[in-house]
Order: C-alpha cells, then sequence, then structure tokens
C-alpha cells in the first residue's frame, strides 16, 4: 500500500533528523527575455513543473539564489543572471511505494531494524531521488512500516555517509528513540578521514544554520540563526595522502544537524578527505566521497529498556584509503 506522510505526525522527528543531502539543485539562466521581469515569473515560465506560489514560497524561505547571493521575495531581474532553485519536498503529497532492495541487515527483531547503509543510498526520497532510497526499500523489506511516519527513520545519513542506522518498527519505538536522540543519550560514533593534523581530542559546539551565501550548504552561524551543534573528536592514527598530513579521528554526535561532522571539522581547519563541498577542492580527486562512517551505534531498546550497541567495519573503499595513507585498520 503507497504510504503518503501526514505532515503533523512527522514534525517532532525533525529535531534530530541528520538530513541526507538536499533536493539536487536546478541551475537556469536567464536572457534578454526575462529583462525586467519579476523573478517569481520568470522562473514560472522556466520550470513549468512548479506553480508560482510554490515559487515564491522557496524565495521567501531562501531557496533561491540568485548568481549566488539569497534572492529577494520581490527581486525584478536583468536577463543576464543564473539562478538555483533548491526544490524542497512536500511529503504530504508524495506516496512512497516499496522497492526490492538488498540491506545490510546488522540487527533485527519486533521492534527495531539496524541496517549498515552504503555510499551512494540516498536515505529519503525527494525532488530528484523519488525512488531507489532506504525508505523505498524498508517498504518492500517490512510492509507494515507503511503505517510508522517516514517508514520508521528518525535519524539520516548523508548519501555518500556509510555506516550504522536505527529504523523503528512500530510507531510507540519511534517515538521512544526520538526523545532519546532529543535527550542527547544515542551513543553515535563516527570514523573520519581528515586533512591536517588535529589535536588529541577536542570539543567543538558551534551552532549551525544555512550558509549566508550559499543556501545549498550548511555553516557554522550565530546561535539566533542556528541550532545547536556539538561534536566531541579523538584523533587516533596520523599518516599521509598526496604528500599532505592527514588525521583518523573518531567523532562522536551529541547533536544531529545537516552535514555536522563536515561542517564542524571544517571549521575548525580539517575538512574532510574527500569532501567536495566543504573539503580541499584541488585535492578532491584523493577520494571519490566524504571518508566518513558511522561505526558503533549504542542506545537503550524501546521495548525492553536495556542498553544495545552495535558496531560496523569500515567499507572497502575507506579501509583501502587508509591503507593508501599508511594507517592502521581501527577496531570498531
Amino acid at each position: 500500500m503507497p504510504m503518503t506522510q501526514d505532515p503533523a505526525a512527522t514534525d517532532p522527528f525533525d529535531a534530530d533528523l541528520e538530513d541526507e543531502d538536499s533536493a539536487a539543485p536546478i541551475t537556469v539562466h536567464l536572457d534578454e527575455s526575462h529583462c525586467g521581469t519579476r523573478l517569481d515569473k520568470a522562473l514560472s515560465s522556466l520550470l513549468p513543473q512548479y506553480s508560482r506560489s510554490r515559487l515564491q514560497q522557496w524565495i521567501e524561505q531562501g531557496h533561491v539564489s540568485i548568481d549566488g547571493e539569497p534572492a529577494r521575495a520581490k527581486a525584478t531581474v536583468f536577463g543576464d543572471e543564473t539562478v538555483t532553485v533548491l526544490p524542497q519536498l512536500v511529503e504530504s503529497e508524495q506516496p512512497f511505494l516499496p522497492e526490492p532492495m538488498t540491506l545490510a541487515i546488522v540487527h533485527e527483531d519486533a521492534t527495531v531494524l539496524v541496517i549498515d547503509k552504503p555510499a551512494g543510498l540516498v536515505v529519503h526520497p525527494g525532488p530528484g531521488n523519488w525512488s531507489g532510497t532506504l525508505l523505498n526499500g524498508l517498504l518492500h523489506h517490512a510492509p507494515a512500516l507503511a503505517a510508522v511516519p517516514r517508514a520508521g527513520i528518525v535519524h539520516r545519513l548523508d548519501k555518500d555517509t556509510t555506516g550504522l542506522m536505527v529504523v523503528a518498527k512500530t510507531l510507540a519505538a519511534q517515538t521512544d528513540l526520538v526523545r532519546q536522540l532529543q535527550a542527547r543519550s544515542v551513543q553515535r560514533d563516527y570514523l573520519a578521514l581528515v586533512w591536517g593534523t588535529t589535536q588529541p581530542s577536542g570539543k567543538i559546539d558551534a551552532a549551525i544554520g544555512r550558509h549566508p551565501r550559499d543556501r545549498l550548504k550548511m555553516a557554522v552561524v550565530d546561535e539566533e540563526s542556528g541550532k545547536p551543534a556539538v561534536t566531541r573528536y579523538e584523533r587516533l592514527a596520523t599518516g599521509m595522502l598526496s604528500r599532505t598530513p592527514v588525521s583518523l579521528v573518531r567523532c562522536q554526535l551529541e547533536t544531529g544537524r545537516t552535514h555536522q561532522i563536515r561542517v564542524h571539522m571544517q571549521s575548525v581547519g580539517f575538512p574532510l578527505v574527500g569532501d567536495n563541498v566543504y573539503g580541499k577542492r584541488h585535492l578532491a580527486s584523493t577520494f571519490p566521497r566524504q571518508a566518513l562512517h558511522a561505526c558503533r551505534l549504542g542506545l537503550l531498546h524501546p521495548r525492553s529498556g536495556k542498553p544495545r550497541a552495535w558496531s560496523a567495519a569500515l567499507p572497502p573503499d575507506m579501509q583501502a584509503l587508509l591503507a593508501d595513507a599508511g594507517i592502521a585498520q581501527p577496531t570498531p
């Protein structure tokens, strides 16, 4: 049975969802025929798949930029601009269908499902990714998840981040897990390879919000315009890649903001290897994705109340990357 989302039912989970990559941006180039036209009208002619009111809403919410700068709600264009639109999913309008998918299941019982997500898998459907997502696979694996908001998803990983995710199989379990996330009692450890030699350990306590100039990115911002975000890290080893020092760090999340580890580590001068959004672009070819893996997950089981923990070894591509850097494989 196709699943539709009730926004009222899903709002509580937004507090600590670590979003995967946002919807694929759409870039259009205006020409002289648009000179003197309001931006929303110009966009509605170029993007007829979206209503003008929807485009106006996205402009007001900051999801549209002109030549890299946030667009104004009633902007008039000159006709030579490049406009980028970040489409926003309206979940209540979208049916999500089950699709066969091989899932790397680490643990499953009647209450929760723990999977080891591979690189390249989008967690939740959205513009540009309406099918082939983890949510579609979950609905096929456990059809009863159609009755649970977001098919039981309570936290997310970026498309190219690998590792452990927990999925609730019942509404009661989902509510319990969300409360644990909001209480910051869920243990979420990641292994990341970063450029540079970090301090032996550290704590990054800095709010995260939309980048003030590039709405497709996140950034460390002031507390009024962002959400609280805390990452702790510990250096496990050092090595060399492309004649440049690198550090293997274990990061522990206290919060789960979009791109949190990637943004926090970049903000203190240690961007992730392979991160073509926040990393060193001249070294982007070193690794085809951000070198980030969710290696350990610990929580109180929603039914028994007892502590449970799971570990996942590094995927083969990160194992090879560490070998190239001369770093021994860590234990999960």
